[in-house]
């Protein structure tokens, strides 16, 4: 268990140090777009550079969200922060959605309207996007695919380094064929991008907020495998969830066939969380043991 711990500590300590060295790339591209936004005329550079900017926002959050993980649990707090985690990916996919649709709503107004854009700004600035967007999308990678809250400040990040490829291609065309619209249009294409990926994560988030069952698990195959160990009679009351990345939970009322002592039980129980440890992904376990209790035997009860 302690080996466990340490490793939860030191992926959050590597976490925290990347998400630091991305929100300081950030915010000099931050600056640099805004500026050069403004200059060159170009509504594209100014939306990426609107996205970067969430981008810090977000990233900051999940930063703070990432400390607030590695607090201890107390009598007043008995999970800790470990949901903080859940919450900062359900803001970050919540702002990637409103962002977009602003500049949805921009681009379909300067499209109709298009202007003339500095060009060689554009395509300078877009380049240092891809280049400090692509190495904050390179440190986050690995801890992307363990945890909702850096997936969330990934997905921030890869947008962007999209965005700014896209910015990059606009400006050349805006160079060599003075075709101003591009910029319009990539805008769009860049937003309507957002909006699925933001979607995505909400969906994903507000699923996990929700308590509701995690989509790779089927209540009714977890109270089968439960029934095949002997002396159960019925697993019933379940609730399944994910407190966080790391912990899927089970709390249920279990019906036993014999009036079993607490020492077998012991025994049962700890059959029972290896099986669903192991099958199922589930290592925290609660179980209400019963035998011959008036209740509803029903998977699912409604509180």
């Amino acid at each position: 268990m302690g080996k466990v711990n340490h490793q939860s500590h030191q992926h959050n300590a590597i976490s925290g140090k990347n998400l630091l060295i991305s929100i300081i790339l950030n915010i000099v591209i931050t600056l640099s777009q805004v500026i050069g936004g403004f200059i060159s005329g170009s509504l594209a550079l100014l939306s990426d550079a609107l996205h970067n900017f969430t981008d810090v926002v977000s990233l900051v959050i999940s930063y703070i969200a990432n400390r607030l993980s590695k607090q201890k649990a107390s009598t007043h707090r008995t999970f800790g922060y470990k949901r903080a985690e859940i919450i900062a990916a359900f803001i970050n996919g919540v702002t990637l959605v409103v962002i977009a649709i602003l500049l949805i709503i921009e681009s379909v107004k300067r499209f109709l309207e298009p202007h003339e854009i500095a060009s060689e700004l554009v395509i300078w600035l877009s380049l240092l996007g891809i280049i400090a967007n692509g190495l904050s999308v390179f440190i986050l990678k690995k801890d992307a695919d363990k945890n909702i809250n850096m997936r969330s400040a990934y997905l921030h990040l890869l947008t962007d380094m999209l965005a700014s490829v896209a910015v990059f291609i606009g400006g050349l065309l805006m160079k060599y064929y003075q075709v101003y619209w591009v910029d319009s249009l990539l805008t769009f294409i860049i937003a309507v991008y957002l909006v699925y990926v933001g979607f995505d994560l909400l969906k994903e988030s507000t699923k996990m907020l929700m308590l509701f069952t995690p989509d790779s698990v089927d209540v009714k195959a977890v109270a089968r495998a439960v029934h095949q160990i002997p002396k159960v009679n019925k697993l019933h009351h379940i609730h399944i969830w994910c407190l966080n990345d790391d912990e899927m939970h089970l709390e249920a009322h279990l019906d036993f066939k014999e009036n079993i002592d607490l020492y077998e039980f012991n025994h049962i129980l700890h059959q029972i969380e290896e099986l669903l440890k192991t099958d199922f992904g589930i290592n925290h376990v609660n179980i209400q043991p019963e035998f011959k209790k008036d209740d509803p035997k029903d998977f699912i009860v409604q509180d």
